[in-house]
């Protein structure tokens, strides 16, 4: 691993080699280890916090490249809520490889924020050989656990979106059939397109029903349609943390 910022002293990356699957594909991992007391961010940061970013463009023999977030924690930060990472995070990606024996040159960037009393942006360079014969690594293990249930695991019921109309974009209010999460609940809805701005949810339970409410802001100013099926609901709970994807219409 090589800096590529001179805030490099505040965050490192490192390469685990991982291992190969039976099915060809390959899974490694990046750990993140950050100054003490500093955070980082998770895929969908927050108004306060500042995106992850990948780059593997100098990487050879791969295809698709998937990363898979372990469950973040939420914070609170000069009144605005982050999620993210205290200390260090292990994210696992899987390789597509097209080949069940070569080894796998792997090779990017990821850019982050970290933050303490400020949050600055940091770029770090990665570079390493994945052989075929790697062992499995207990620390991508457990990271690949430690990922939000998914909605069959949670025994997620029914979830519905409606979409209104506001003045400068669209309010979208989910419906998610799902007992407790635990007693501090948070949900964060992603709509996969960067221009597209996504407040806070409002969030209220009521029994095994939760619903969540955002405002959503096309950053030209414009009119945007919404596929329901595209967006991703993610609830953060004290006790446990849900992944869905897609609603359909209330």
């Amino acid at each position: 691993m090589s800096a590529a910022d001179p805030f490099s002293d505040l965050a490192e990356v490192e390469v685990l080699p991982g291992w190969r699957t039976a099915q060809g594909d390959h899974v490694a991992g990046l750990r993140i280890t950050l100054a003490d007391g500093w955070k980082t961010y998770w895929r969908a940061p927050g108004h306060a916090g500042i995106p992850p970013q990948f780059s593997f463009t100098g990487s050879a023999s791969i295809g698709s490249i998937t990363p898979h977030w372990p469950t973040p924690e939420v914070f609170d930060q000069d009144g605005f809520r982050s999620v993210g990472y205290i200390d260090s995070v292990v994210i696992p990606l899987t390789l597509d490889h097209a080949s069940h024996a070569e080894p796998i040159a792997l090779s990017g960037e990821i850019s982050i924020g970290v933050c303490e009393e400020i949050c600055i942006p940091v770029h770090l360079d990665f570079e390493a050989v994945l052989p075929p014969d790697s062992q499995r690594d207990t620390s991508i293990a457990a990271a690949l656990i430690d990922r939000p249930l998914s909605a069959a695991e949670a025994n997620v019921g029914a979830v519905t979106c409606r979409i209104a109309p506001i003045s400068d974009g669209l309010q979208v209010t989910t419906q998610i059939g799902l007992p407790s999460t635990g007693m501090s609940e948070h949900v964060v809805i992603e709509t996969g397109d960067p221009d597209i701005w996504v407040s806070e949810a409002d969030v209220a339970r009521s029994g095994n029903q939760l619903s969540a409410t955002v405002d959503m802001v096309h950053s030209s100013g414009s009119a945007f349609a919404l596929d329901r099926s595209a967006l991703r609901i993610t609830v953060l709970g004290s006790d446990q943390a849900v992944d869905i994807h897609g609603c359909s219409r209330s």
